[in-house]
């Protein structure tokens, strides 16, 4: 049995976890902007943690439709299985003791777990990584914020572009066992507008690696299948349709996209 094999029998019991566990909640993640909890699921003996976030806990965005973030959250995970990169943690759909919302596997980052984003002074940037903005602390000292030019974020980078996601943050990065990467909370993404907001711009402008364009290539056909159909039960028409259009321009230009002029090109806060 290959590596892809097991991940895939080990995605597929987390679906059957995430979809019809006993949904215990253990306490609240006071930092995140909407309603998120995290929770214990129970199901014949096995049990995991997962993030849930409730559809009524989503606090009102000016540009995204209320109620929307949780099917956007599924959504990603949808597009991401169809990579074969498994960059996002199984996510569903689902009832809770909150009512409707997003379930999704949490990820434990061991504690010797090498950050890939972050800031670092700005004199010892670390050998392999790209500054992407300049900071300094309170008092004065120059760093920068950085990633390092790796083909996992550079997979994530992409995934983003296709997403179309306002809201790559570094703490959105997380390294889980055997240094697989996983990108996370996604609720603002699938706009009909460009707005990728995102800390990694070290690729800006240069070529897709080979192995996403042939990603690229399968999901364009998928698009108009049954991926096209599952992202249509959480998406607008409208919106699935741009997804397959943000596809056509990556493969057409075949490099990573460019910083935005019009709108700022980092979330805020970055970390």
């Amino acid at each position: 049995m290959t590596s892809s094999e097991v991940r895939r029998q080990d995605a597929d019991a987390a679906l059957r976890l995430l979809c019809d566990g006993e949904l215990e909640l253990e306490g609240r993640l006071v930092d995140a902007s909407n309603t998120t909890l995290r929770a214990i699921l129970t199901l014949d003996g096995q049990t995991a943690r997962c993030v849930y976030k409730p559809v009524r806990g989503e606090r009102p965005l000016w540009d995204f439709p209320d109620g929307t973030l949780a099917g956007r959250e599924v959504s990603a995970y949808l597009v991401s299985r169809a990579t074969g990169w498994d960059l996002v943690p199984p996510t569903v759909l689902r009832d809770g003791p909150l009512g409707p919302g997003s379930c999704q596997l949490w990820i434990d980052e061991p504690d010797d777990a090498e950050p890939l984003v972050g800031f670092v002074p700005a004199e010892a940037v670390p050998p392999r990584w790209f500054p992407v903005a300049a900071a300094r602390d309170d008092d004065g000292a120059a760093y920068a914020l950085a990633h390092a030019d790796d083909p996992r974020l550079a997979r994530l980078a992409v995934l983003d572009a296709v997403l179309n996601n306002a809201d790559r943050k570094g703490g959105h990065v997380l390294v889980g066992a055997e240094d697989r990467i996983y990108g996370v909370d996604h609720g603002v993404c699938f706009h009909v507008e460009a707005k990728l907001r995102t800390v990694l711009w070290g690729w800006a402008g240069r070529q897709l690696p080979a192995d996403a364009v042939q990603v690229l290539d399968t999901l364009a056909g998928q698009l108009g299948g049954e991926l096209g159909a599952e992202l249509a039960e959480h998406l607008t028409l409208g919106e699935v349709a741009e997804v397959g259009a943000r596809v056509e321009r990556l493969r057409d230009t075949g490099r990573f996209p460019l910083p935005p002029q019009e709108w700022p090109a980092m979330p805020w806060p970055p970390m």
